[in-house]
């Protein structure tokens, strides 16, 4: 392996040669109408399994559907809401996806409004594995892509202390879990690996619907029992477990050379951190933990700025069209903070980030890549 680490090269190579077979970031412009198709330009074909839309020009949620929920099942990243049936995406293509009708204001198709489209390939909507109600373990269907280390879980909760098989084939490095039947005040409960905290008995968690910091707290993950098999939960909590509400999870495991979740601290001022990812970013976000101020979940991607500095914003918890700061560069092999912002770099701050890649530092046949 190769990576730059006190002044020693560790070579670094991957088993994705190709990430645009996983995932992709595709812009769009809207039409309107549900004629409206979007086609991937990536290197490979991607049939989308979770479809991550947000409208560019103005403010409207974020839209999220996936294929183990089905086509036209919305739910939002920036609100607590339960789960929508609306037309956003109809139908999963073999490279892309078709959208439904816009009435002007909903967020997905609006006629001549500019719109980015983030997509992640799991299984094609067929499940890789399911479970019966087992004591107090839920009833799960999941389907997994092992190889991109990603899998969507849809399951039944029980109200007491169980576990969710989450088909990854290793320990899940990054999990967000939603109610999609509920009340429509439950958020977006999310752990991450490098929280404080997250391996502990009481894990750790942080909200992606927010500007919160992480914390913990005894009715959400188990964070000693999260295991390279199952997620496990603490109890029967209406955000994560409770009898017969039905939820979604999304897991991600870090794949070399093609995802990384990882952390890093601020340095503030002048001193603006370098983060090695072991690839060319495609996509970033990037989140504030030891505080609630100036912490949005920010997003930064490599389709809306094709060079550096990237400077458009999105915010995974906010409504919020495009917002112009310069703020990072995508490296060859990880991404350098352009900015003293307290969002992104505030001295001595805890970040945790996540990224999916452009291409790998170094390939499998060991060529290496270049910067942007």
């Amino acid at each position: 392996m190769h990576e730059e680490l006190s002044g020693v090269w560790i070579m670094a190579y991957t088993t994705i040669d190709d990430p645009s077979a996983y995932f992709q970031t595709t812009l769009y412009t809207g039409s309107g109408s549900s004629t409206q198709s979007v086609v991937n330009g990536g290197n490979s074909d991607l049939q989308p399994d979770l479809v991550w839309v947000k409208n560019r020009t103005d403010a409207r949620w974020h839209r999220l559907v996936d294929s183990q929920r089905g086509a036209s099942k919305n739910l939002y990243s920036n609100e607590d809401d339960a789960e929508g049936t609306e037309a956003s995406v109809t139908a999963f293509n073999s490279d892309g996806f078709s959208l439904g009708t816009d009435n002007g204001s909903d967020g997905w198709n609006e006629d001549g409004d500019a719109h980015v489209a983030w997509q992640w390939k799991a299984n094609g909507g067929t499940a890789t594995a399911t479970g019966a109600e087992s004591g107090n373990n839920p009833a799960y269907s999941a389907q997994a892509n092992q190889t991109a280390g990603f899998s969507i879980i849809t399951y039944t909760g029980t109200g007491a202390e169980g576990d969710v098989t989450h088909g990854l084939g290793g320990k899940p490095d990054w999990i967000i879990t939603k109610v999609r039947n509920g009340n429509g005040d439950e958020p977006w409960v999310t752990w991450h690996k490098d929280l404080s905290s997250a391996d502990a008995d009481n894990g750790a968690y942080i909200y992606l619907n927010t500007t919160g910091q992480g914390q913990t707290t005894s009715v959400f993950y188990e964070g000693d029992a999260i295991s390279n098999t199952v997620v496990a939960f603490k109890g029967g909590n209406a955000n994560v477990n409770a009898d017969g509400t039905n939820y979604v999870m999304y897991c991600f495991r870090s794949i070399q050379g093609y995802s990384s979740f990882g952390s890093y601290t601020g340095g503030g001022g002048d001193n603006r951190p370098f983060v090695y990812t072991g690839f060319k970013p495609a996509w970033l976000m990037i989140k504030r933990t030891d505080s609630s101020t100036n912490a949005n979940w920010y997003i930064v991607d490599n389709a809306r700025n094709t060079f550096n500095v990237l400077n458009l914003e999105l915010y995974a918890n906010e409504s919020n069209a495009d917002t112009t700061r310069i703020a990072i560069d995508f490296l060859s092999n990880g991404f350098k903070i352009r900015n003293s912002a307290s969002g992104y770099n505030a001295d001595g701050s805890t970040y945790i980030y996540m990224a999916f890649a452009e291409s790998p530092f170094v390939s499998s046949e060991g060529v290496p890549t270049t910067a942007r």
